[in-house]
Parts: structure tokens; sequence; C-alpha cells
């Protein structure tokens, strides 16, 4: 078998993923609440969630995480409404899609960073003592709307191109 090179071995996958939960908070420290389906615009944030526009609207969170975020911190199960990530993804590798664009049912995303976790973890009826610790390399994706659409449980999640493809053609510098 012949080597790929490295940008190669980074636009391979083995399938599309799937979203598991999407959820939107109305307010500053509000609960999230879970919803079947959203829409967004492009440059914009999920209809309904208070999420400033921009490079960090969308927070997205690896669905098998879940379980090792709940062992971590001694729990059964972890509800993806307490960790404070917009969407829960499951069969794709999200890290994978941190310096790309991908599908997310109708919406065109870019990652655009690392989601990292926040002192609300350590809070009661979040995680609790160790909460920050044992989100720490589990904490996501943060993405931006390219192209507005709406996405709902259970569409796919699609690589689309890396980033460097992105900026090559001259549509995007790279700020990452």
């Amino acid at each position: 078998m012949k080597p790929r090179a490295l940008s190669g071995l980074r636009s391979a996958f083995g399938g599309a993923g799937r979203v598991e939960w999407i959820g939107v908070r109305p307010g500053r420290r509000a609960a999230l609440a879970g919803v079947a389906s959203v829409r967004a615009a492009a440059g914009g944030t999920l209809e309904g969630d208070h999420a400033r526009d921009g490079p960090r609207a969308i927070t997205l969170i690896q669905h098998e995480h879940l379980a090792v975020i709940a062992s971590l911190t001694g729990r059964v199960r972890v509800d993806p409404a307490i960790l404070r990530r917009n969407v829960s993804v499951s069969g794709i590798n999200l890290l994978a899609l941190r310096d790309a664009r991908f599908r997310l049912g109708g919406l065109l995303l870019e990652g655009t960073g690392p989601c990292a976790p926040c002192s609300r973890m350590e809070e009661d009826g979040v995680l609790g003592d160790g909460g920050f610790n044992a989100m720490r390399g589990h904490g996501g994706i943060t993405a931006r709307v390219v192209e507005g659409g709406t996405v709902s449980v259970g569409d796919p999640v699609i690589f689309i191109e890396l980033v460097a493809v992105v900026a090559a053609r001259g549509q995007r510098s790279l700020e990452l």
C-alpha cells in the first residue's frame, strides 16, 4: 500500500456522522432546550439561541464522549443539555472537522476551533467537582455558519473540505 500525504489522510472519513441532539438556550445562563429541528442563517447562530453571531456561533460535542465524561464524573450518563453545547454528533471524529467545512443537515459549517470547558461545569446540577477536568479534551468544537438552512436530529454530518483548500482558492484567509 502506497503511503498517502497527510492532507489526503485528513480528508478521508469512513462515512458520514449523525446529528444526535440539538439544543438552544434562550438567554445567558439559561438552560438549553432540546429541539428536533432548527434553522440558522449564514453568519448567524441557531434560531432561538442567545449565542453571538460569528466564528463561534455554534458549538458541537462528540456524542461518544458523553460516556467518557460520565465515567470521569462517576455518573451513569450525561445529558448533552447540561454541557452547554448546541449539537451532539456521532459516527464521525468531530475534532477532525475543526479546520474543515462540513455539512450538518442543510447547514454548511466551518470549524473554527476547540470549544474549551468553562467553570460552569463545576457547578451543582451540572457536573460538580472535577467537571472542568472531565471535559478537558472532550469539549468539542466551535463553528461558523457559512450557508444557512435547517438541521434536524438524525441528519447526516458530512466532511466537505479542509479550510486550507478553501484558503488556497482565495475564499478565506487562515485566521485560526
